[in-house]
């Protein structure tokens, strides 16, 4: 028996002495998937897209604004002029927090009540918002500490400034609960993990077993003969998008408070896409093991840079670029913002134009790789 394995043992080491690529599919793939993780992989968010709206103009406003500009954590995209500025730039997802100082702030940090600070914070991203609420209360903490010293501690008690009584409000997510934010992502992730491999599977398979030069020399052309192979993967996602909402709402109480043709549509563009994705792929593969190597390495990377966990905004921005030839990060937008705000066609154009490009671009780029494989 030793002998046995002995010599199969030597055997394999001389397989994989022989074969020149062997140490690039199996290392490189670890490397690059390290630095992603490595990068990508953080709950820290930089950068939040906010909206600061002062009604008070005072010295005192112009100050705590200058906490947040300062501030790392916080970027300020606009100096609303109206309510209805901040709530249209919220909706569009321009901004993901929004401070509103109210008139009369720098007065009534002298007295009683407690001088109001509205924080209005998109919440179909709960761990975002509820990083960004606490990142706003250390500032406030900070300015109020600020603002409490400068009077001095000789002053009575009850000339004291009474602080900021901060008035969270986090819209469309008002609880901040985990599973509306992630429920959403798994629809995304999984459709494209399970119509990738179908799609790369169901004909590498017939490549592997020698059956697809007699198909091809059958009257089916090449066309048809793709489009037989992908038409049952798109019905395929179809229906798992189908079952994981339904099961998403009825199980979990996930809200879907948006439109069903904006969500249809959103998914055909995403499976169309994902479908040239795993054409794509198999015009790659001579094998399964091949085909099923190439998925691992390119699904995981789309995951991590998908914004499924971890905010775009907080990866470095060579990956934020990688990020734009991702369909499932425009997915991911479309189906939270479907579910979770109601928004329609207006507001994810920019997401739906991305999709329809990346799938016309990756079907196109994915046929006609496929007959020049046919002819080598």
């Amino acid at each position: 028996m030793f002998d046995r394995l002995g010599s199969m043992l030597v055997k394999e080491f001389l397989q994989m002495r022989r074969d020149r690529w062997l140490v690039m599919r199996l290392v490189l793939p670890l490397v690059i998937q390290l630095l992603i993780f490595g990068y990508a992989a953080t709950f820290t968010v930089h950068d939040v897209a906010t909206d600061v709206l002062d009604l008070d103009h005072s010295q005192a406003s112009r100050d705590l604004i200058s906490r947040f500009t300062a501030s790392r954590r916080f970027r300020v995209v606009a100096e609303a002029s109206s309510q209805a500025q901040v709530t249209r730039d919220i909706d569009r997802g321009d901004a993901v927090v929004a401070v509103i100082i109210h008139a009369g702030f720098q007065r009534r940090l002298q007295g009683s009540p407690p001088a109001p600070l509205q924080v209005l914070v998109d919440g179909t991203n709960s761990n975002t918002a509820l990083i960004a609420v606490g990142y706003i209360g250390q500032i406030v903490a900070a300015f109020s500490s600020s603002v409490t010293v400068s009077h001095g501690p000789g002053l009575h008690a009850s000339a004291l400034p009474q602080g900021i009584e901060l008035q969270p409000r986090p819209w469309f997510n008002p609880g901040l609960v985990d599973t509306w934010f992630f429920i959403p992502g798994v629809i995304g992730s999984l459709t494209l993990l399970q119509v990738v491999t179908l799609t790369a599977f169901a004909i590498v398979r017939e490549r592997e077993v020698g059956t697809l030069e007699q198909i091809l020399v059958s009257p089916i052309t090449p066309l048809e003969f793709v489009l037989g192979k992908t038409i049952p993967s798109f019905v395929v996602g179809c229906a798992s998008i189908s079952l994981v909402s339904v099961l998403g709402i009825l199980w979990f109480g996930v809200p879907f408070i948006g439109s069903l043709a904006v969500m249809a549509a959103g998914a055909t563009l995403f499976l169309l896409a994902t479908i040239g994705l795993g054409l794509l792929l198999s015009t790659f593969s001579r094998t399964q093991q091949q085909a099923f190597a190439l998925n691992f390495f390119f699904i995981n990377p789309f995951f991590i840079l998908s914004g499924f966990a971890f905010p775009i905004a907080a990866m470095p921005r060579v990956l934020q670029w990688f990020t734009l030839v991702n369909p499932l990060r425009y997915f991911l937008v479309v189906i939270r913002a479907v579910f979770l705000k109601g928004v329609g066609f207006s507001a994810l154009w920019p997401e739906f134009g991305a999709l329809a490009a990346l799938a016309g671009i990756m079907l196109a780029v994915s046929v006609l790789r496929f007959r020049a494989s046919l002819q080598s």
